[in-house]
């Protein structure tokens, strides 16, 4: 395996690009068992925790990504003070359960990359994709796609290609709403491939 992730872009479907300059896809895969959260991981999970405070919930919104992606979500007709961007329902996460509780290899290795970056990242079973990751209007709604149909509304929990025990290669998605560089893209991918091919 190479040191470093093949980060490749997805598609937008033209309509969707022509209404929603610069939102786009970036995409990734990684040879990885899912299982157990390492004591590693864990350890670096409690020492992000251990830096957020109540203050942080109020505060990121105005940073630069996530404050990007709560436009965004106007823009969509997402309320985001209802449904939360990745970050903040993170940062909540952690002050309701007054820290950031270990759940599987997959799911904290997200949740660092989104902590660290900002980006909405989403792990899907490589070996059930068809093609390259797609955003997509179906139904009047924005979703995650492939050749074969949607995957799940966009920023929604995944309804298809999910990651489970017997996944042995993940699709790392990045979904990138507009003003936001792609270093930041890059930099949320890479840190989730860098813990999953560990």
């Amino acid at each position: 395996m190479s040191g470093e992730p093949d980060v490749r872009a997805g598609l937008v479907a033209p309509a969707v690009a022509a209404e929603h300059p610069g939102l786009r896809v970036a995409w990734t895969d990684v040879e990885a068992t899912p299982g157990r959260t390492p004591a590693a991981l864990r350890e670096r999970l409690a020492v992000m925790a251990n830096r957020m405070r109540g203050a942080d919930a109020v505060a990121i919104r105005r940073r630069e990504v996530p404050h990007a992606y709560r436009v965004f979500f106007r823009h969509v007709g997402l309320d985001p003070d209802a449904v939360r961007t990745p970050v903040e329902a993170l940062v909540l996460q952690r002050m309701a359960e007054g820290g950031l509780r270990a759940r599987d290899l997959v799911t904290d290795a997200l949740a660092v990359a989104v902590l660290e970056t900002g980006i909405g990242l989403w792990a899907f079973d490589a070996g059930q994709l068809t093609g390259a990751p797609r955003i997509e209007e179906a139904d009047g709604r924005l979703v995650l796609a492939d050749e074969a149909g949607a995957l799940g509304r966009l920023f929604a929990e995944p309804e298809r290609a999910l990651v489970t025990r017997a996944t042995r290669s993940i699709a790392l998605v990045a979904i990138v709403v507009p003003n936001v560089p792609d270093v930041f893209a890059y930099e949320a991918l890479w840190t989730a491939w860098d813990i999953l091919a560990a």
